[in-house]
């Protein structure tokens, strides 16, 4: 046999020996990181579900008194608890509508019976069969591996306990297929047996080749090594005296001299990369740097809360899979960058009301003879809404601070005069007995005196913390409920109410009596602005995040040089008024998280309007354990 026939069939039993093996490790590798990967994955996904099922009994048996030596009524409100919480039926659905590895996901309690079961909730209430568990599969060696994935369908459990006082409460199951599996690896299993084949015939064709060439190609690849270290260094090499005449041998010392330099090159870039990294952790704006392509290469930690998009999944992706067309900010983005026309700080309203203000520059270089073409784009995303909480709480600091200079001391000072008159005043009664006359003008001025008292206790407990007695209220009942206390003076002063409620309930989270106690101020005020009687228009709505209260009067109109003063402590331009009304109304607002403005015109009436964070209908009443048992929930992933 000839030596060259020899060298083929060596080489290509060689290489079908190493291809085979390769292709075998690299399935058995792909299948144990599928495997592994999908089990981390379901456990973030199991540890989510943990804490939103914890904050789901948190505020669900928030304010319900519970016997909780009665397993029954502890099941059954936890049951429900957990069925009527929006964000934790939200999460299931998403979990197992986009997860391609979840089948099912199961709560169930300390016995093994169901309280909340998706996708089929028949199995509420309900034990569930035992399954095995999915780490156990981890474990197991490639080729059983195989024989699970490629054998009959199987479901395999990720769990995790919720404790209770040291002992299990509730465990969370997610049903694993083993489908997702086989039908992920078919095609590498396919691609694998037919790069074996290929490299086969290929290793024949490649044999005949090097037999022929023999060692000419190694001298050739010599020779670019050579090339490629004096570009890369810029200027020229001295060579190394090799060690050996052997070619192969002087090619292993040019790679290897190679291999250091890019090892140096990586290190550098690393570290720059984890620096700016650092940096960009830092800001509260969102940055994004694309490559001419449009494709994203540096994204600031910051820009999660813009796009709602996490960020590792962002890096490598371009505009276009970033942004999507259906949002205003999304078209936006996306416009520019297909005109390559750059934005400077153009303010953008999205869908749920957010204001956000975007710049787009693009990056030329500016020793290029062709200006047409970019390097690249810097996308900055600002949150003009924490702009405008920030001016929000400065004005009310600096109101408070007002108040609080206003207050200082006054409780002490008049306080004890109005103790002292009181005092007098009954020791003056017991002395002028049996005399009417008298008698009434004492009544008159313990009136008075009563009346200044509690004015210096409005003023008193206006700069005092408040504790709010927040519950679940229908807007629309407290708003009627202000109209019936109102009737009475509205029809003295003449004064017609017109009122728009909608028909479907506008649930928001207050304090009853106080924000009872805001929009009759707004009310009367409103009356009282028409002197002479008219229209009060009162038109509740619900926007995204807040309901929306609307109180318009037809009076004579709000000066614009006293606007801004309306809401001070005791600034009034009625001759009767009290000047704490609306300075009340706006500090019950901001303690309710909302707002308060007001639009005027001379001579056409004043328009205010409360904003006050609303509560999707479908959300339910908040109640719990008490303290005691709502910190004794722990769970055993933490």
């Amino acid at each position: 046999m000839r030596l060259k026939t020899k060298l083929a069939i060596t080489i290509t039993g060689l290489v079908f020996l190493v291809v085979s093996v390769l292709s075998w490790l690299y399935i058995g590798q792909l299948l144990q990181q599928h495997i592994e990967q999908s089990y981390l994955s379901t456990d973030i996904v199991a540890h989510q579900l943990l804490f939103t099922t914890r904050e789901a009994l948190e505020n669900g048996l928030r304010n319900q008194t519970i016997n909780v030596n009665d397993p029954a009524a502890v099941r059954a409100a936890v049951a429900e608890s957990l069925r009527n919480d929006d964000a934790l039926n939200a999460l299931i659905a998403s979990v197992i509508n986009y997860s391609p590895t979840v089948q099912d996901i199961a709560i169930v309690d300390r016995n093994g019976r169901g309280l909340v079961t998706a996708p089929d909730p028949s199995l509420e209430d309900q034990p569930l069969p035992q399954r095995p568990s999915y780490a156990s599969l981890r474990n197991e060696s490639p080729i059983e591996m195989l024989k699970i994935v490629f054998g009959p369908p199987r479901v395999y459990n990720v769990s995790l306990e919720l404790d209770r006082d040291n002992q299990p409460f509730l465990n969370i199951q997610i049903g694993i297929r083993t489908t997702f599996l086989e039908n992920a690896l078919r095609p590498w299993l396919y691609g694998a047996l037919a790069f074996t084949g290929l490299a086969l015939l290929l290793s024949l064709g490649a044999a005949a080749f090097v037999a022929n060439l023999a060692l000419s190609p190694i001298e050739q690849i010599s020779a670019r090594l050579d090339a490629l270290s004096q570009a890369e260094a810029g200027t020229a090499i001295e060579p190394v005296p090799p060690r050996s005449s052997d070619t192969v041998v002087q090619v292993s010392h040019k790679i290897e001299r190679l291999g250091r330099r890019m090892k140096d090159v990586q290190e550098v870039f690393s570290a720059l990369k984890e620096n700016l990294d650092q940096i960009l952790s830092n800001l509260q704006d969102g940055m994004m740097l694309f490559t001419r392509d449009a494709r994203a290469v540096l994204v600031s930690r910051s820009v999660e809360r813009f796009l709602n998009v996490d960020r590792d999944e962002i890096l490598g992706a371009s505009v276009h899979e970033i942004f999507d067309r259906k949002t205003l900010l999304g078209r936006t983005v996306r416009l520019a960058f297909d005109a390559g026309i750059s934005i400077v700080q153009e303010e953008v309203v999205t869908e749920t009301g957010r204001r956000i203000e975007i710049s787009l520059d693009f990056i030329h270089d500016d020793h290029a003879v062709d200006q047409s073409h970019s390097l690249g784009a810097l996308l900055t995303l600002h949150d003009l809404e924490s702009v405008r909480e920030i001016e929000n709480e400065l004005e009310v600091s600096r109101r408070l601070a007002a108040i609080g200079r206003l207050t200082s001391g006054v409780g002490h000072e008049v306080k004890n005069p109005i103790n002292a008159i009181v005092v007098h005043l009954e020791l003056l009664r017991s002395k002028v007995t049996g005399d009417a006359g008298a008698a009434r003008h004492l009544e008159v001025i313990q009136s008075e005196i009563h009346r200044l008292d509690r004015v210096v206790q409005t003023l008193v407990d206006f700069s005092r913390p408040v504790e709010l007695q927040l519950k679940d209220q229908d807007l629309r009942d407290i708003v009627s409920s202000v109209l019936m206390l109102a009737s009475a003076e509205l029809e003295t002063r003449n004064v017609t109410v017109v009122s728009e409620l909608p028909e479907h309930p506008v649930i928001v989270r207050v304090d009853a009596d106080l924000l009872k106690q805001a929009i009759l101020n707004v009310v009367l005020n409103g009356a009282q602005a028409m002197p002479d009687g008219g229209e009060l228009a009162l038109r509740l709505s619900e926007d995204a995040r807040a309901a929306v209260l609307k109180i318009e009067d037809h009076g004579e109109g709000i000066p614009n040089e006293i606007r801004d003063r309306i809401f001070d402590l005791y600034f009034t331009t009625k001759r009767e008024g009290s000047g704490i009304g609306l300075a009340m109304t706006y500090r019950i607002l901001q303690l309710h998280h909302g707002q308060l403005d007001v639009e005027s015109r001379l001579g056409k009436g004043s328009t205010f309007t409360l904003r006050i964070p609303a509560i999707p209908l479908s959300e339910p009443g908040q109640r719990s354990l008490t303290d005691t048992n709502v910190h004794s929930l722990r769970g055993s992933g933490e």
